[in-house]
């Protein structure tokens, strides 16, 4: 859970961690309540903040959230971050409020956001700080090694991508034992690299050591602090916090949790965590549900075998009943660009009668307007292909990952047909000169392929089968093969170069 610039301090200052100070405000009014309080206690630099998840702000550009037109501050364009030397405690305020108008409730674009943009809704009204040298660091885990990795670097204020890019040698790591913690020669190590000397290296030994232990109590997935200023008197301060929490951990905080801010997540990925879904929008076009992660990883390689592309990666868990399997189904269905929809789930815990009854169920009450692939194995996986096919909904039912793969490929291939219509599919080989097959083309030039039309009065009409606009619309449930085989008068040799066993693969 990622928390704003704002909570992160104020949760690393209950640690003692040196942080800038600073005030959030929500309206134009209290940034203007906010300036007058900073500057009545000492303030003489203000800077306004704009509270997004999201990094470079400072560098991002504020744009008119109706129109998507650049917001202006006079003649320049207004950026998410602001400075405002103090004058007067009245006019540093009513400056402030008017630009607090022009910021929130508008968007803001940065590097990170991309053209849309992100929603202010926050700002941080925050005491200016004397800056004598800027610093980068960064508390994480280190996953190859099972350990906590200490990064820091001179270049602060930079992007780390950056720095690692042009100057990787001024990036310094030092990684910890979880078992033992930080020990006091890593933290000094540390200081050395970064060239402090005296009461600056002192302060530094300090402050890592404080913000590792927030790293460890706060149950953090990352902490960075970009950037950490050194003043002019030897102090090391937090002037920017970005702070991850680990999800798993949030049942220990619920003080934490209550500062989620779900308007900076995804609507689909907090749908998905209110129904206790694991979700990841994507940018394909077929959707997936699955039960375990393994299995996710090896779907979206089928999807990719055949031809698609993942659209995201949900895993519905042990427990799919019809409540879970409706959910996924919204979310799936949410995202315009899925074309297809992959249901792959393994019945080990779960059974597959179940699975297959819950789908049912959630198409019933979500409206599914793409082609929907079943692939379901395990405990009465029989019992569940049973039910699917003999459901009145439109369902491909697939036994194995490579026959998945195929009723994906196939259902690419045709128009989106309601779900609701039961289907069939003609498969019929195309002959020309080259092709072995002993059926040709008559010297009259008939049509190639001949299907059975009004079966009802026993009469043959023959068409194209490239003119057939909708194959779901014909429906041979009570033909009778056999007559067309007499009519094509094909022995069984035939029948194998053509390809099929019947005339018809249903």
């Amino acid at each position: 859970m990622n928390l704003h610039e704002h909570q992160g301090k104020e949760l690393l200052g209950k640690y003692n961690v040196p942080v800038q100070q600073g005030i959030v405000a929500f309206t134009p009014e209290e940034v203007e309540k906010n300036v007058r309080e900073l500057v009545s206690k000492g303030a003489t630099l203000i800077i306004l903040k704009a509270q997004i998840h999201a990094g470079g702000r400072g560098k991002g550009y504020m744009h008119n959230v109706k129109t998507n037109l650049l917001v202006f501050n006079g003649d320049k364009e207004l950026r998410g971050v602001k400075v405002l030397p103090v004058k007067t405690a009245a006019s540093t305020a009513r400056e402030a409020k008017d630009l607090a108008k022009k910021m929130l409730g508008n968007k803001l674009v940065t590097i990170q956001t991309g053209e849309s943009g992100k929603i202010v809704n926050r700002l941080l009204v925050a005491n200016g700080i004397d800056i004598a040298k800027e610093f980068y660091c960064s508390i994480l885990l280190d996953r190859e090694t099972g350990k906590n990795l200490i990064m820091v670097s001179s270049e602060g204020g930079v992007e780390i991508e950056k720095v690692a890019e042009e100057s990787p040698e001024k990036i310094i790591k030092e990684r910890v034992d979880i078992g033992q913690g930080l020990l006091p020669f890593q933290a000094r190590k540390l200081a050395f690299g970064l060239g402090l000397e005296g009461i600056a290296q002192r302060n530094f030994v300090n402050f890592i050591t404080l913000l590792y232990n927030a790293y460890l109590q706060l149950d953090a997935s990352m902490v960075e602090i970009n950037p950490m200023v050194l003043t002019p008197a030897g102090e090391i301060i937090a002037v920017d916090a970005k702070v991850s929490i680990d999800d798993n951990a949030l049942y220990r905080h619920s003080d934490i949790e209550a500062m989620r801010d779900k308007t900076e997540e995804d609507p689909l990925e907090v749908l998905a965590s209110e129904n206790d879904l694991n979700y990841i929008k994507l940018d394909g076009n077929v959707g997936c549900m699955v039960n375990g992660a393994g299995l996710a990883m090896a779907t979206m390689d089928i999807i990719k075998l055949a031809g698609g592309a993942p659209a995201n990666f949900l895993d519905v868990g042990g427990t799919a009943n019809s409540e879970r399997v409706a959910a996924a189904f919204k979310l799936m269905m949410s995202d315009p660009n899925v074309e297809a929809v992959l249901i792959n789930i393994f019945g080990g815990i779960v059974r597959c009668d179940r699975v297959a009854s819950g789908i049912i169920e959630a198409m019933k009450t979500v409206e599914v307007k793409v082609p929907v692939i079943v692939r379901l194995d395990g405990t009465n996986a029989v019992e569940a292909r049973h039910l699917l096919e003999n459901s009145p909904l439109k369902f491909l039912v697939g036994t194995t990952l490579a026959e998945a793969a195929e009723k994906i490929s196939e259902a690419m291939s045709f128009e989106v047909i309601n779900c609701s219509a039961p289907s069939a599919k003609i498969s019929l080989d195309d002959d020309d000169d080259d092709d072995d097959d002993e059926v040709t083309d008559s010297d009259d030039d008939e049509d190639e392929d001949e299907i059975v039309d009004d079966y009802d009065e026993g009469k043959l009409s023959e068409f194209d089968a490239e003119e057939i606009e909708d194959p779901d619309s014909l429906d041979f449930e009570d033909f009778d093969a056999d007559d067309l085989d007499d009519d094509l008068e094909l022995d069984d040799d035939d029948e194998d170069d053509i390809g099929f066993d019947d005339p018809l693969d249903i």
